[in-house]
């Protein structure tokens, strides 16, 4: 909470009552916290009910104690075992934390499927979710609960006519502490580095529509570079705002914006105004405690012309952080004025600003106008490149993204210290393709700014999931879920995490949880879509389809991964249409890369069954609309695939030149490619040479346009290649080992057609090991996954024909 300026003199009857509390504080206990029917005794470690002593000791009553000191708050299992089980092992730890919430919900009468008081958050910890009550020594009126505020006062002892001498003058010094402490209890303190704000819209009279949306994006921004101050997203207020009645874009009046202050368990919320006098502006900005609605500060100033107004924002922000107790070395570090971190243009701001409100309630797609309307007024505004980088990312065209982080990299001095960050992040991730420089650039993000979500969610997503870090992203996803309970994509990449380890039951409840908190966005279709795949549900796979089919954002992926499963089962004239479905969606809707990325899978496939030609008609296809990194990666791997070497040499030389930093072209791509051309021409060894790069990195997620859904082909291909390296050299027991590394992580490779294709090439490499027994397992394992497969596809015919030799 904040401190505030005290306007109103000590009310003098409160003299008197602070002076009866003193001296009648013998008949009082020691320090309370009361909540419902119970109290619970901090001095003699004692939990009360309705006046009786109820059993609860040791480690249990120090959880709740732990719980009571963070009400509402979630305290996390580590919290927990460093204050209460710091020598622990791990497994005694948990057995012991268990036991204590038992023993705490046994005393209170709780339930941990409908919580009063303790409620358990899967994979985060536990919360008080009870309310306290206020040390008083009347009860609270009904239906208006109090804060805790308890207070410390001396033990009884007997009076005689000296003791009442000696009473009167420790009264005045309690009386002294009490008047303190009447202003800690009635003023709220200033923000701890845990509370989080509200920012409602600024009440806007002046006339001039240029100042809506536009002042209330700029203190974002200014409040933004703050490492002490946390705004509750603007993505987060879209999401609860449906959940009380209101649509997602709804005007933030202070009332509604109270309203979600208090549903996300914020502290404060700021509401702005701006308002005419003479020829001159008068900002106002006003905090105001949301659970008791005081106003505990309180901003003004001036600004001579419309030109001064986002400077005069400036200082009305850098005055608040001061008031709601950041350090002075902080304010002075980032506090960079507004003019200076964004745009001196108000019409550019504003179109920024419209961007985002876009964003969150109709998608990417829309907001993309306004981001080019923004830069199109200023040219140097930096963070609205990156704005327009990041909507070009989230609906696959990764070239656009590239060009415009690339220019938001070139302008980072004219944004905030976290707006650079975000940018170098970005850049190193999406231009150059540098995965570690981006892993270090989010480590020092972290440190500077601690409560930051965004750098959680680059871990959690392309950075540790391309490099098969799947645990780092489980460990970034949980942190970045505690900073925002409704970020949507991180429990999509949390949920993708578990897919990649094999943990289906783990992955559904993550999305379990995401719906019960009304998230939904496509990915998480596509995710149902491949769990039912991976455990053979063609029932749920066929209602996954139908309902994103039915116009949610996912139909031309939903398609595409329709086409995957197809083929996956042999059924290529069927997937060929999916995959024409897909492409069709993507081009009405102008997404050239994404089309172009459909045409490649669609080569891969037909590449890796055998069918050459039509390998190279998808192939042209897919370049004539993109050069994307993706795009002419898969399109070399296939003609590769198809027998040609010139026209993939070219391509690889040219993903070189524009990628030389890249991560995935270095470690996967490249050695991929070489390997395979080495086979083209009869190199064996030297194509097995060329993977050893590739090995720490070949259990990475890729997929199409570097996305992170599991969508397109690409996964375990250095593994494939090599296989079939050590197939061509003669080595059985060494191809075996690649294809059983390509089975054993079908979370991975889901329904990448070597999925199904390193069954049959298992069996080839165990005839080779002269185990024929083995062998026939693998071809009979291909040939029943392919018993309705289409006739006359070339890899079918093989199989058929050798497993006929085998027997």
């Amino acid at each position: 909470m904040f401190a505030r300026r005290f306007r109103h003199p000590f009310p003098g009857g409160a003299i008197v009552f602070l002076l009866r509390t003193a001296m009648n504080a013998s008949t009082r206990r020691g320090r309370l916290i009361r909540f419902s029917v119970f109290e619970v005794d901090l001095d003699s470690h004692e939990l009360f009910k309705q006046g009786r002593k109820v059993k609860l000791q040791g480690q249990p009553f120090e959880v709740l104690v732990a719980l009571l000191s963070r009400q509402g708050e979630v305290v996390s299992r580590d919290e927990l075992q460093q204050k209460i089980w710091p020598s622990e092992s791990v497994g005694d730890f948990d057995q012991g934390l268990n036991r204590a919430i038992n023993k705490v919900r046994e005393a209170l009468g709780d339930s941990a499927a409908s919580p009063q008081f303790v409620e358990t958050l899967p994979r985060l910890g536990y919360r008080f979710v009870g309310l306290i009550q206020e040390e008083n020594d009347s009860e609270p009126e009904a239906g208006n609960p109090q804060t805790t505020s308890t207070l410390i006062l001396p033990p009884n002892q007997k009076r005689g006519w000296a003791s009442k001498s000696r009473l009167a003058v420790g009264a005045v010094a309690v009386l002294a502490l009490l008047i303190a402490g009447y202003f800690y209890i009635h003023h709220p303190s200033k923000l701890t580095d845990r509370d989080t704000i509200v920012l409602a819209d600024f009440t806007n009279t002046t006339g001039d529509r240029v100042f809506d949306d536009t002042l209330r994006q700029g203190l974002t921004v200014q409040l933004g570079q703050s490492p002490f101050l946390s705004l509750i997203s603007d993505e987060r207020i879209h999401h609860v705002l449906p959940l009380m009645g209101q649509p997602p874009d709804a005007r933030l009046t202070p009332e509604l914006a109270r309203e979600i202050c208090e549903r996300t368990m914020s502290a404060a919320v700021l509401d702005g105004s701006i308002a005419n006098l003479g020829s001159q502006y008068v900002l106002g900005l006003r905090a105001l405690n949301c659970r008791t609605g005081e106003t505990i500060d309180e901003e003004q100033v001036q600004a001579a012309r419309k030109e001064d107004v986002l400077n005069a924002l400036s200082h009305i922000a850098s005055r608040f952080r001061g008031q709601a107790g950041e350090s002075l070395k902080t304010l002075e570090k980032y506090d960079a004025p507004l003019e200076e971190v964004t745009t001196p243009s108000l019409e550019a701001l504003k179109a920024y600003s419209a961007g985002w409100k876009v964003l969150f309630s109709s998608g990417s797609t829309a907001a993309l106008p306004f981001f080019k309307h923004a830069i199109e007024v200023d040219p140097k505004f930096a963070i609205a490149y990156a704005a327009l980088g990041r909507a070009y990312g989230d609906i696959g065209e990764s070239t656009l993204s590239a060009e415009n982080t690339a220019k938001a990299y070139e302008l980072r001095d004219r944004a905030g210290d976290e707006e650079k960050y975000f940018i170098t992040a970005s850049y190193h991730k999406q231009v150059e393709g540098d995965l570690e420089k981006a892993e270090q650039t989010c480590e020092l993000w972290m440190q500077a700014y601690p409560r930051a979500l965004a750098p959680h969610g680059f871990l959690t997503g392309a950075i540790s999931l391309n490099r098969g870090h799947f645990e780092r992203s489980l460990r970034e996803a949980d942190l970045a879920i505690r900073l925002d309970p409704d970020a949507a994509i991180i429990y999509s990449n949390l949920a993708l995490s578990d897919v990649a380890l094999n943990r289906l039951n783990e992955a559904q409840a993550v999305l379990r949880r995401a719906s019960e908190r009304k998230l939904d966005i496509p990915d998480f279709a596509i995710q149902r879509y491949v769990i039912a795949f991976l455990r053979g549900d063609t029932a749920e796979m066929k209602r996954e389809a139908a309902q994103a089919h039915e116009g949610t954002g996912a139909e031309d992926w939903m398609s595409n991964a329709e086409g995957f499963a197809l083929a996956y089962f042999g059924h290529l004239g069927e997937a060929k249409k999916m995959s024409r479905r897909a492409a069709d969606l993507a081009r009405a809707s102008n997404r050239r890369e994404t089309e172009a990325l459909y045409e490649t899978d669609s080569a891969l496939r037909e590449a890796l069954f055998g069918n050459a030609s039509m390998a190279r008609q998808s192939a042209t296809a897919a370049l004539q609309l993109s050069n994307s990194r993706d795009v002419e990666y898969g399109v070399a791997f296939a003609l590769a695939l198809a027998g040609e070497s010139s026209q993939p040499q070219t391509l690889m030389a040219d993903i070189l030149k524009r990628f030389p930093k890249d991560t995935k072209v270095r470690f996967n791509y490249e050695p991929t490619l070489r390997a395979l051309l080495a086979l083209n021409h009869h190199e064996p060894a030297k194509a097995i040479e060329f993977l050893q790069t590739a090995a720490p990195y070949e259990i990475g997620i890729v997929s199409s346009g570097g996305s992170e859904i599991l969508l397109g082909a690409g996964s375990f291909y250095p593994a494939y290649v090599r296989g079939r390296a050590y197939l061509d050299a003669g080595q059985g027991e060494k191809a075996v080992a690649e294809f059983t590394k390509i089975l054993d992580h079908p979370g991975i490779v889901v329904s990448d057609p070597i999925g199904a294709l390193g069954k049959l090439q298992l069996g080839r490499a165990y005839v080779l090991a002269g185990d024929k027994e083995k062998a026939g397992t693998g071809y009979k394992d291909f040939l029943t996954l392919w018993k309705d497969a289409d006739p006359g596809i070339p890899i079918f015919e093989e199989a058929k024909a050798e497993y006929a030799k085998l027997r």
